[in-house]
């Protein structure tokens, strides 16, 4: 009998899931399904940079899941506040940490500003660098672990006027890829979620240049009057193609419970015709008229309908 206890006691343990970003969007909506999971197999750190947006989390899960949920203030580009949300888990043990935390940037390159272009690499790359290296060197111990990716599909392919942030995610891509090589002889396991439009807040948080704003003063009228139109389609695909966010968190969901996940998961087949094309014409001139054509066929811009 005392030698089938350990065992007895170990499938009771909770699997421990550390989520960044987690104030709206998918981490909020990830946190609050996990820990309002049946079974109660999991322990959940909520984390965010600003603890004051901590409400509406709060909210959604009713203060019903006293032993399954925790909040604490995370800002990954801060490593003081890293050490910090490590030492308020109990033994550093995270079995599933989900690097969360995203920003967008939208608009003509030339109109970008260096702060805000290190804003977004701050935390989209650097951030997901730091997260990761704090909680790495605890799953090695262990053996074990999942590292779970807010990836897009903004992350595999370019975007028109929206080039920084894919820059961003192309890096994490390529960070991601080169881990999971060698993570898997300790038993890690890396996965990106490719998510496309989602009906999150995030394309009203992303900082964008608003068409008709003096960010725009002095660009060049071609460049203008495509930026317009891709910010008519960029409206239209987010009301045709959005996702629920039911849907994508269920994509995480999978990953999280299944033991040996893959490297990419997609939570939409409605970009995959674009995605094979960069593998099926390696050079990039395909893509680069598909995707064209996708953006700009509609309607010409205005400027050269003039």
């Amino acid at each position: 009998m005392q030698g089938t206890a350990p065992s007895k006691i170990c499938a009771m343990e909770k699997t421990v899931v550390l989520i960044t970003g987690c104030s709206s969007g998918i981490g909020l909506g990830l946190a609050v399904r996990l820990a309002s999971d049946s079974s109660q197999r999991f322990k959940v750190f909520a984390t965010m940079r600003d603890l004051a947006k901590k409400e509406r989390l709060l909210e959604c899960v009713r203060g019903c899941h006293r032993d399954t949920l925790e909040i604490l203030q995370l800002d990954v580009t801060n490593p003081a506040s890293l050490a910090s949300a490590i030492q308020r888990v109990p033994e550093q043990r995270v079995d599933v940490l989900v690097c969360n935390a995203g920003v967008g940037l939208m608009g003509p390159l030339e109109t970008c500003s260096q702060e805000a272009i290190k804003a977004v690499f701050d935390v989209n790359l650097f951030g997901t660098i730091n997260t990761i290296q704090a909680f790495l060197p605890g799953m090695k111990c262990r053996k074990a672990g999942k590292i779970i990716i807010t990836s897009s599909v903004g992350a595999l392919q370019g975007v028109p006027f929206n080039a920084v942030y894919c820059a961003s995610k192309f890096a994490v891509e390529g960070l991601c890829e080169s881990l999971a090589i060698v993570l898997q002889e300790f038993n890690i396991y890396i996965t990106l979620i490719e998510c496309g439009p989602v009906n999150t807040s995030f394309l009203s948080n992303m900082q964008s240049m608003d068409p008709e704003g003096h960010e725009l003063q002095g660009l060049d009228p071609k460049t203008y009057a495509l930026y317009r139109q891709y910010s008519q389609h960029c409206q239209s695909l987010f009301q045709d193609a959005a996702q629920d966010t039911d849907e994508v968190l269920q994509v995480f969901l999978d990953a999280i419970c299944t033991p040996n996940p893959p490297l990419r998961c997609f939570t939409t087949q409605f970009f995959m015709p674009l995605t094979r094309l960069k593998l099926l014409s390696p050079d990039g001139s395909e893509y680069v008229q598909a995707m064209h054509k996708f953006v700009f066929s509609t309607s010409k811009p205005q400027e050269d309908q003039a």
